[in-house]
């Protein structure tokens, strides 16, 4: 599969003649997505399958995209039956349901290299000037090191850990931790070794969108939940990216965000399954669009889950027959 090795510099306007896109989860981008004409500009090298950054535009409206053609997966051998485009589709699907929002908007569309998963971009172009700031941010602060637990300003090499509000800004989701307690706002994960015999604890804040987040990952039963999927905004929304790894029939839940494991479910989230539970009964409509992308056998799956979920109003627990924390885990 040819394409241009680097990503081009200049960054990709989200407009035209005054025209502004959709919310980039909506099913309005959807529809931008699936009817637009794909350009395709260049190919993200740090991914392990075919992740290419481009473009639609469609009526006047152009926005920037990620589009990865099935050609470009390499096989999975716990995940033979279906390609993983269909399934970050799927997972979109099922995010649209709950009203959360959490997964930018995916649609699977032909394209330049052939059928593949086409979603909107989150952020700064690769490549820009604007990228690289917000790489460097999440250095600092998407995962940082606050030190001693008391002292949750004391970061790594005596960098600035963020402030209070810094998850509503972007940094601060997850961090590491001297000690055994995860201090205030935050959430318990499991330790790491961080080198110099000095193990660290891994947590995650006590966020309502990370907890919304961890629901949903329930449900979808991501095998692959980590750090670098998780797209906070500077408005406070929050995004989660690469669902590939999902729908497995078996329980292959791996994530950073145990941080509630056994714990009650919220009010919200009750009411979400619920929900959830109602669009993927046999013959609706949602049910219909699953059964789409998936196989029989993941779609009952899917609803075991929400059934379970509901059943025992609590956050699972890790199974004890997967690796819960995926690696790298960021």
């Amino acid at each position: 599969m040819s394409a241009p090795e680097r990503i081009p510099p200049q960054p990709v306007t989200a407009h035209r003649a005054g025209r502004m896109p959709p919310p980039p989860a909506s099913s309005a981008m959807c529809t931008l997505l699936a009817r637009g004409a794909l350009t395709v500009h260049g190919r993200i090298q740090q991914a392990s399958n075919a992740v290419l950054y481009g473009e639609v535009a469609h009526e006047g409206v152009r926005v920037p995209c990620v589009y990865k053609p099935v050609a470009g997966e390499r096989p999975l051998w716990d995940f033979p039956d279906g390609d993983l485009a269909s399934r970050e589709t799927a997972a979109y699907e099922i995010s649209r349901l709950t009203g959360w929002d959490l997964i930018p908007a995916t649609v699977l569309r032909d394209g330049p290299y052939g059928m593949g998963m086409c979603q909107a971009w989150i952020g700064p172009p690769p490549g820009g000037p604007d990228a690289e700031a917000a790489e460097d941010a999440e250095d600092a602060g998407v995962v940082a090191d606050t030190g001693d637990a008391d002292d949750a300003g004391a970061a790594e090499e005596d960098a600035e850990a963020p402030e209070e509000d810094a998850a509503e800004d972007g940094p601060g989701l997850l961090a590491l931790v001297d000690g055994d307690e995860p201090g205030e706002g935050w959430k318990a994960v499991g330790y790491a070794d961080v080198g110099a015999d000095r193990p660290a604890l891994l947590v995650h804040a006590d966020d309502p969108r990370l907890r919304r987040l961890a629901v949903l990952d329930a449900v979808l039963n991501n095998g692959d939940r980590k750090g670098g999927h998780l797209l906070p905004q500077p408005g406070g929304e929050l995004y989660a990216i690469d669902h590939g790894v999902t729908f497995h029939v078996d329980d292959k839940l791996r994530t950073l965000l145990w941080g509630w494991a056994g714990e009650e479910l919220t009010a919200e989230a009750g009411a979400v399954l619920r929900v959830l539970a109602g669009a993927l009964a046999e013959g609706e409509a949602a049910a219909v669009r699953l059964a789409e992308l998936l196989t029989a056998a993941e779609v009952d799956a899917v609803r075991k889950r929400v059934g379970t979920l509901l059943s025992s109003g609590r956050h699972p627990l890790p199974s004890g027959e997967w690796p819960a924390i995926p690696w790298p885990p960021v």
